[in-house]
């Protein structure tokens, strides 16, 4: 497809990707389907392929600054990368067994797992962690299987939809891995970018991807993804992920099209923007009181 506005859709999606670490497929691919008429098999391998390119400009300023815990990525990645090829295998049996009718399936599992994605991604928000540091993180055995399993299951997820890179991975590191946000933010673009290529390069075999509209994705995420990664200014992260996670949910109701797909639409992006504002509201509120304590008497 060759369309300009393309460009700006990449821009976004890198921007976002490379300030929280959230996974570019789980915003850009309903953006393709929804937005630009893509069938949901290419705009899955489309998006996959855009990312591993993308992503990779994401890790290596990420590996600069320090931010990529490589050994934790090496273990998913032992999961990750053969699943994504068994879910973008599964993915082209299916086209070749319905032909056209699979279009309506892959969109009732994007669907699903977007929602999915979105409810993970506002768990990923709220949820406040203890015991952080930024000190050498030692891998046990235990942090290991958790790695590679989680790695075995979203892997195939990737293969299967392109969702998941930044959203499952990223949410489960939250809760097993006593990483820094940063630390998190960069070992799972790391990750994402050498997993993507693997899918990637398995759809553009199968004859998922659409290349023309890949090059305009990606003038606008490269510098997008580079622009986030070095954001240094205080954004409101927590209300933003909460947006982008009431975004995924109501996009996953239409493309799943469930019954009055419509209404629960309307109030899923009434809720979860209210829920926002609200988290931005209380943010500010205890930063003010931090800023400005009580006087000494």
């Amino acid at each position: 497809m060759n369309d300009p506005r393309l460009a700006f859709a990449g821009l976004l999606v890198g921007v976002l990707v490379g300030t929280t670490g959230m996974g570019g497929g789980s915003l850009l691919t309903p953006i393709l389907v929804l937005l630009f008429g893509f069938d949901p098999g290419v705009a899955i391998g489309t998006d996959i392929l855009h990312g591993a390119i993308f992503k990779s400009f994401g890790a290596v300023r990420h590996r600069t600054l320090g931010t990529v815990h490589a050994r934790l990525a090496s273990w998913m990645l032992l999961g990750s990368a053969p699943m994504s090829l068994v879910g973008v295998a599964l993915s082209s049996w299916l086209v070749r067994n319905y032909g056209d009718g699979v279009q309506s399936v892959q969109a009732q599992v994007l669907g699903v797992a977007l929602v999915f994605g979105g409810l993970g991604l506002f768990l990923r928000s709220v949820i406040s962690r203890r015991n952080v540091s930024d000190a050498p993180f030692l891998l046990s055995n235990r942090d290991r299987l958790i790695a590679f399993s989680l790695g075995f299951f979203g892997g195939f997820i990737v293969g299967l939809t392109s969702v998941g890179s930044g959203t499952f991975f990223g949410l489960v590191m939250i809760l097993a891995f006593p990483l820094t946000a940063r630390k998190i933010v960069g070992t799972d673009i790391f990750h994402a970018a050498v997993l993507l290529w693997v899918a990637g390069f398995g759809h553009f075999v199968a004859g998922n991807v659409d290349m023309t509209a890949v090059g305009w994705l990606l003038l606008g995420s490269i510098p997008g993804v580079l622009l986030g990664s070095q954001v240094s200014v205080r954004v409101p992260e927590q209300a933003l992920r909460v947006s982008l996670a009431t975004v995924l949910v109501a996009s996953g109701i239409k493309l799943a099209d469930v019954p009055d797909s419509t209404g629960l639409m309307i109030a899923a992006l009434g809720v979860g923007f209210a829920l926002a504002l609200l988290l931005e509201l209380r943010s500010r509120r205890l930063n003010g009181r931090i800023a400005t304590p009580a006087p000494e008497p």
